[in-house]
């Protein structure tokens, strides 16, 4: 028995700055601009760019070639941190007034 709506769980969220550590975009950083839950997907700001070509609508227009950003896997990123210019990953830590705070394991270890 297959259960088609299960949500895969995700370690980044919107927002997040992350490096891709696997594929052909290996070692680039960007900004999460979309999370994909059900598939457990993510869009992160020009990488993975693919080409679209559109059909003109009306007669008398042009087709363009549009260049957009596709879906990677959420496990090929991991989060970082741009001014270490560190990739890892991250404990949750909760402080003294109670809130909860994602922080890297080795800025930690440091």
């Amino acid at each position: 028995m297959q259960r088609k709506n299960l949500r895969k769980k995700m370690h980044v969220k919107l927002g997040d700055e992350v490096k891709i550590i696997s594929g052909s975009d290996k070692g680039k950083t960007g900004t999460i601009i979309k999370v994909l839950k059900n598939q457990g997907k993510i869009i992160v700001q020009d990488i993975n760019m693919k080409t679209k070509h559109k059909r003109p609508e009306q007669e008398g227009d042009t087709g363009q070639i549009i260049k957009i950003e596709a879906p990677i896997d959420s496990s090929n990123v991991m989060l970082y941190d741009s001014k270490i210019n560190v990739a890892s990953r991250y404990n949750k830590v909760v402080n003294a007034n109670g809130e909860k705070k994602r922080v890297l394991i080795k800025l930690k270890q440091n």
